[in-house]
């Protein structure tokens, strides 16, 4: 194992990538050389990392034989074509994006989960990093799918417009200011304003009417879990906050288990900070406890009145931090301290 690691982020000037190099330095992650990547776009552009400006490179002209990781946060299409060609030079590939999660030689891992599955990067290279939305979903669950099963996932999803980049934020700033000001408010393309709404389509429908970004709930959970026969029902809502996603879980569970049980399990769970209680405030919300900072949040865990062995739970998390940088992050760290 080397003492210290070379490191190429693409994507450096994104929001996650941006993130994966401030979280790098906040974790004292042993960087040597930090090699900031993005399109010619960015050219001229720098990343401040420990005080010192770091120059931008074009990802085209890059030799990626010069680190041991590399993590890519820059779209499906930037992967596909240069994340195998990372790896094979040896470098080390923590991929932010849903091109390779579905491979089934690829590990696709959450640490506090699965995090043994991430030795099997020897197979081509390369790490996937799950859904936003999927991560902190598993974070929560999985305790309980280990202690007693789950048979059953109806999960509603409230996304934050960060989940949709740096234009969508803008976008609901934009929208915000017309709608406050009497203005029509302007949507984007096809799409419904986000602004003051909720708007209930996230990617693309597909033939069965689910979106993309509702399906990737359903094949990630039950990759990352192991259970290809659970079931996992899906609704995906983009609302107007600018980081956190927050998820109104309803789960079945194989054998029953009470309240208690669950505030127990949760409360040693890795990842988890648990706000339960009876008395206002006693619940976690995306802006006032999960945005900026690391933890998946739990709340508001009841039984369920319709069925037996039914639970719901609430769940936040910071969909840039947790949701994507953190938890790459965290993947190198358990890869450099146990697996290289």
């Amino acid at each position: 194992m080397s003492d210290i690691y070379d490191i190429a982020v693409v994507g450096a000037t994104g929001l996650v990538g941006e993130t994966i190099i401030r979280i790098l330095q906040e974790r004292n992650f042993p960087v040597g050389k930090l090699y900031p990547l993005a399109s010619r776009r960015s050219v001229g552009r720098s990343i401040n990392f420990r005080d010192e400006p770091h120059q931008v490179e074009v990802l085209d002209d890059f030799d990626f034989a010069k680190t041991q990781l590399a993590f890519f946060s820059a779209g499906g299409s930037v992967s596909a074509e240069y994340a195998p060609r990372a790896a094979s030079t040896g470098s080390v590939v923590i991929d932010n994006t849903s091109h390779f999660r579905y491979d089934d030689d690829i590990p696709l891992v959450v640490p506090e989960c699965n995090a043994a599955r991430i030795a099997e990067y020897t197979n081509r290279g390369i790490i996937a990093n799950p859904n936003c939305a999927t991560i902190q979903m598993v974070v929560a669950l999985q305790p309980i799918h280990a202690a007693v099963g789950i048979e059953r996932i109806n999960v509603a999803t409230y996304q934050s417009t960060s989940g949709a980049g740096r234009s969508a934020m803008e976008a609901l700033t934009d929208q915000s200011r017309a709608h406050l000001a009497g203005a029509h408010i302007v949507s984007n393309g096809e799409e419904k304003p986000v602004a003051f709404n909720a708007v209930p389509k996230i990617a693309e429908f597909m033939d069965t009417g689910y979106t993309k970004e509702e399906m990737k709930l359903v094949w990630e959970t039950r990759k990352i879990l192991e259970d290809p026969d659970l079931l996992v029902n899906p609704t995906c809502v983009r609302i107007p906050v600018y980081f956190g996603h927050s998820e109104a879980l309803h789960i079945e569970t194989r054998t029953k288990v009470t309240v208690l049980e669950v505030q127990k399990l949760l409360n040693s769970a890795p990842g988890v900070v648990l706000l339960d209680g009876r008395e206002p405030g006693d619940y976690p919300t995306a802006v006032t406890d999960a945005a900026h900072r690391d933890a998946v949040y739990v709340g508001r865990i009841r039984e369920d009145i319709s069925h037996p062995r039914g639970l719901n739970l609430w769940v936040v998390a910071d969909n840039v931090r947790k949701g994507a940088a953190l938890n790459s992050v965290q993947i190198a760290e358990f890869l450099v301290n146990q697996v290289m």
